[in-house]
């Protein structure tokens, strides 16, 4: 059986707010957007005939690497009380190969997000067994899904 992560679809408060955040903290672009209306079967959320909004961005991969922002427009899905700023059970992390990671937190800071942590070097033995080198930064979305940003050191 071959199967393929292509995409990680998101539940979000402001799909526009959060299309910029990708935009300009990320670097991604919109593949897709559109309306979409839940069949009641697939989703394991709202119910059938739910109206949402949904922006997929991508990176720089064609296929793989992509985030789905889901909005529920009509009737508006309500949203937890706060944004979170901790990761537990059921939270994803994402991790990002950047070229900049000083330069995400910069566009992230200038967006309003909450840091987790400013730069810091850290190493980590690699599944090729070699210790690899890197700095980094944390940080959360405007929904409060948490991003480490990775920059490999020489």
């Amino acid at each position: 059986m071959k199967n393929i992560v292509r995409r990680t679809t998101l539940i979000v408060r402001d799909v526009e707010r959060s299309a910029r955040w990708y935009e300009h903290v990320i670097g991604m672009t919109r593949y897709y957007e559109g309306d979409v209306v839940l069949s009641g079967v697939g989703m394991a959320a709202g119910k059938q005939g739910d109206r949402t909004h949904l922006v997929i961005m991508q990176c720089e991969h064609p296929e793989i690497g992509m985030i789905g922002l889901l909005q529920w427009v009509d009737p508006p899905l309500p949203a937890p009380a706060g944004i979170p700023t901790s990761v537990t059970y059921g939270n994803p992390t994402f991790v990002l190969s950047s070229d900049d990671c000083r330069e995400a937190l910069r566009r992230a800071r200038e967006f309003g997000s909450h840091i987790h942590s400013e730069p810091h070097e850290w190493s980590v033995t690699g599944a090729d067994g070699q210790l690899k080198h890197f700095v980094s930064v944390s940080v959360f979305d405007p929904d409060g899904y948490f991003y480490e940003f990775n920059q490999a050191l020489a």
